[in-house]
């Protein structure tokens, strides 16, 4: 997993408690604790600081990744400003994160493992999105979409989902 994620997930954590308790996390599941953007670092790490938030908060991991995926998404728009077309609306920037923003990841850093996002316009007011990663984070992904509703000023409710193997397939509609 790149560290932009591990650097935006921390900063959430410190924003929400305190840097304090992104220390205490990092004891807690046994990592490094210091990521650069660029970097690589093993899955396995993030599910250890998921997994020490659940014992220090007393949420589940899905909370806990929804949490930090929504509260994360401007920081990731902000990396990426040339890219994130606010008066677009939410539905087309979602439509465009496999084709637009993976394809920049990919030239930034070429050993990037990006998931698979596909979107479907249902109506106006609802987009079928799916996920489709080995890295089983569906909730991050949720999350991810909760706060670009809210980035773009369009809020959202997830109103169902489904997972078919590696792909979680979730409804968003705006509220």
């Amino acid at each position: 997993m790149k560290g932009i994620i591990f650097n935006t997930v921390e900063e959430a954590v410190g924003e929400l408690f305190s840097e304090d308790t992104w220390d205490d996390l990092v004891d807690a599941a046994g990592v490094s604790g210091s990521y650069t953007a660029l970097g690589t670092y093993p899955d396995e790490e993030l599910v250890a600081l998921v997994g020490a938030a659940c014992e220090a908060t007393g949420l589940s991991a899905e909370e806990v990744l929804v949490t930090l995926g929504r509260h994360s998404f401007g920081k990731l728009a902000s990396h990426v400003p040339d890219l994130v077309d606010k008066d677009a609306g939410v539905f087309h920037f979602l439509s465009t994160v496999d084709d637009i923003i993976h394809v920049e990841v990919a030239k930034l850093v070429p050993d990037a493992d990006t998931p698979v996002v596909t979107t479907t316009n249902i109506d106006e007011n609802t987009i079928e999105v799916s996920y489709t990663s080995k890295r089983h984070m569906g909730a991050l992904a949720k999350g991810l979409v909760l706060g670009a509703g809210d980035f773009f000023e369009e809020p959202l409710d997830i109103t169902s989902e489904r997972t078919e193997g590696e792909t979680f397939i979730f409804a968003a509609t705006k509220s």
